[in-house]
């Protein structure tokens, strides 16, 4: 032992302690590490609200990793991403939280992921300087409770923390709720067995389709589900189709004479039902066909989850000509689909009825018709009790000609005055009643005119969005559509509140009163460009206000200062705000449309219209989540050749200046060297001239 010691006091030991701090300092760095995010959104750290979600299970959580091994570029990031950011998840879930990564080089594994609905997908690969296509494993399952969720295809890191987050979330709410239910839901195709005698294609083949993916649907939520398929007969087809909005069809054939049938597909459970789309329609050469097939799982998902799980309840106001959210093909219906994962829309008439209390926030889209100021001073009280308003405001409305007209009339556009200006104004934000034409606007080629610029549809990149609030922060771009501009000077003023332009046209833009066309061939750019200036499109409002009612409750409200036989006096007219509200305000109710909505929800417009609500509703962290990742950080340049420039740039120009850099080093060096020896050698018979 002695000698043991005194060799560890010796220099001799100095390697042997070297070697012995090496393994301790590897074994310690194994369990307690650090990293260091510098990306600019964070895309390799975990959101809090990613942190909470996992630090809250209540039943075990297991992800599993299918990922094929020795991916190519840009793939191999992919799966390093899911490494890292699984490991995030792990430091920071409790007990029920585990990974497990499938080595996909056993064909048994092949056959569970494949069990699981997971397919292969078929990626380039370089091989021998060759470009070949290769089949590769590139999905994720996650498994709580008796649920089984999958996440396909993920070829891109792109917002893939807040789809595992949310789905966790969906997964740990819907099981709380299916758990919860009181009976079944039940799946009814409404279907007329006649129609099959009109050939209409994919008819005979919809119940099958529907019942796979009922089966499928069913597995996934403790076969929580029923189904059915009902002939109903012709006396019942009114009032189902007034009830459930199914689609009816009449029909005058030779052979089969007069009648009626419907076609539609319901979802519902107690007093609640939602319309799953499936309708006929035609295709491009006017045959019949039943449309909705593609995609009725992720529907019918969607849909029952709606129906039974616990989402937030958002007001929507009606009655006044607004977007209808049950309409997707003309109305709002894709921005509540949207947004159906987490929250409801709650109708509300403000004219039967007052705004309910347990609400956060409500909604006004596109109103048409005059707000009475009954209605008016429910939504100032809501504002200044705390409520959160969200107001999309035309500031025309644009009536489109009808049958032979169609053609060769333009639409008219007549200003709005719906009464809610008053309200806004209050809270600092005005409206003002023109359209708002953008040099920087979306572009469209066109085989008969060629190129087409939409100067009514702004597109607002980085520099035109707020790059702090959470509600823009990390989106690349922006398309509105018909918008006016709003003056917010006034709330400027306002000590009492902060003001955020979220999204403002860029300072080549102008505005319209008179005149005002959508036809992007009959507008053009005016010729005195010291009339063009920046516009605020969309703006947030957020603290204290003072009421648009003044300091007394209007005479409409009596009962709240109407004086009973004792002489007793009530009044609960709130002149100024008691707790902070929030006011956003798009002066275009196109956003919630189809025009700039996509279908699947991945487009930008669609990422801003969920952040909205997601801020409003005190979800800040999933709007940067959603965002994370670099795809949408696009080029502000719109002028082809600056684009071409740019583009050439990357490819070489840095590789050129790297290299230039390099050679003004090397000749740095010599130089220095000459000097050395010029002062302290100059007769160095080592060196030969050239």
């Amino acid at each position: 032992m002695k000698k043991l010691i005194n060799f560890f006091k010796s220099p001799k030991s100095d390697i042997v302690l070297f070697f012995i701090l090496i393994v301790l300092v590897n074994l310690v760095s194994g369990r307690a590490f650090g990293r260091l995010d510098l990306t600019e959104p964070k895309s390799y750290s975990l959101s809090k609200g990613s942190k909470q979600v996992v630090k809250t299970l209540e039943e075990p959580l297991t992800v599993k990793v299918f990922f094929s091994d020795n991916l190519n570029a840009p793939y191999s990031s992919v799966y390093q991403y899911i490494k890292d950011i699984f490991v995030e998840y792990k430091g920071n879930a409790n007990s029920n939280f585990s990974c497990e990564y499938v080595d996909m080089k056993k064909p048994e594994n092949e056959k569970l992921a494949r069990s699981y609905g997971l397919n292969q997908i078929q990626i380039q690969e370089l091989k021998n300087n060759e470009v070949g296509l290769k089949q590769v494993w590139m999905g994720l399952v996650l498994l709580y409770a008796d649920r089984i969720e999958i996440l396909d295809a993920l070829t891109s890191t792109d917002g893939l923390e807040y789809r595992i987050t949310t789905t966790i979330s969906k997964m740990v709410s819907t099981t709380s709720a299916l758990a919860g239910l009181k009976g079944k839901a039940k799946l009814t195709l409404y279907a007329t067995n006649a129609l099959s005698e009109f050939k209409i294609s994919g008819f005979n083949q919809m119940e099958g389709s529907i019942r796979e993916a009922y089966s499928a649907v069913n597995k996934k939520n403790m076969n929580r589900i029923e189904f059915q398929r009902l002939d109903p007969p012709a006396e019942e087809l009114p009032a189902l189709i007034e009830k459930y909005g199914l689609q009816g069809i009449n029909w005058n054939d030779p052979k089969l004479g007069q009648g009626s049938g419907v076609i539609g597909l319901v979802l519902e459970y107690g007093e609640k039902f939602n319309l799953i789309p499936l309708k006929m329609g035609r295709d491009f050469f006017g045959r019949n066909l039943i449309t909705g097939l593609d995609g009725l799982e992720e529907n019918l998902e969607v849909s029952l989850q709606a129906l039974v799980s616990k989402s937030q309840e958002i007001g929507y106001i009606t009655d006044h000509g607004e977007m209808d959210f049950n309409d997707a093909e003309n109305g709002s219906g894709r921005f509540a689909k949207l947004i159906s994962d987490r929250y409801t829309f709650k109708e509300i008439k403000l004219a039967e009825e007052d705004i309910p209390s347990s609400l956060t926030s409500i909604v006004i889209d596109g109103p048409k018709a005059s707000f009475t100021e009954e209605e008016l001073y429910k939504i100032d009280q809501f504002v200044l009790k705390g409520g959160n308003l969200i107001v999309f405001a035309d500031p025309f409305d644009e009536q489109l000609p009808q049958g032979q007209a169609a053609y060769y009339q333009q639409p008219t556009y007549t200003p709005l005055n719906t009464g809610i200006e008053k309200n806004l104004e209050k809270f600092g934000i005005k409206l003002n009643k023109n359209y708002v034409y953008d040099e920087n606007c979306y572009v469209q080629n066109d085989r008969r005119y060629g190129k087409l610029n939409f100067y009514f549809a702004p597109m607002m990149q980085k520099n035109s969005l707020d790059s702090k609030s959470p509600v823009t922060k990390n989106l690349g771009y922006v398309i509105f559509m018909q918008n006016g501009a709003i003056d917010v000077d006034l709330a400027k003023e306002n000590k009492n509140a902060k003001l955020t332009v979220l999204a403002k046209s860029s300072p080549n833009s102008w505005t319209v009163e008179n005149n005002i066309s959508t036809n992007p061939t009959f507008i053009s750019v005016p010729g005195d460009k010291s009339t063009m200036k920046s516009e605020n499109l969309a703006v947030l409002v957020e603290g204290k206000f003072e009421s648009a009612f003044g300091e007394k409750a209007p005479e409409f409200n009596s009962a709240q200062s109407e004086k009973n036989e004792n002489s007793l006096a009530s009044n609960t007219h709130l002149a100024k705000s008691v707790q902070n509200g929030k006011v956003i305000v798009v002066s275009s109710s196109k956003v919630t449309g189809p025009q700039l909505i996509d279908e699947t929800g991945n487009q930008p417009v669609a990422m801003f219209m969920r952040n909205i609500i997601d801020y409003m509703n005190g979800e800040e962290d999933l709007c940067s989540m959603r965002t994370k990742g670099l795809s949408l950080n696009t080029l502000t340049v719109k002028n082809q050749k600056a684009s071409t420039v740019a583009k050439y740039f990357n490819e070489i120009g840095l590789a050129v200046l790297v290299a230039l850099a390099g050679l003004l080093v090397l000749l740095k060096i010599k130089a220095k060297k000459r000097a050395i020896r010029a002062k302290y050698n100059p007769n160095d018979s080592r060196i030969v001239e050239k």
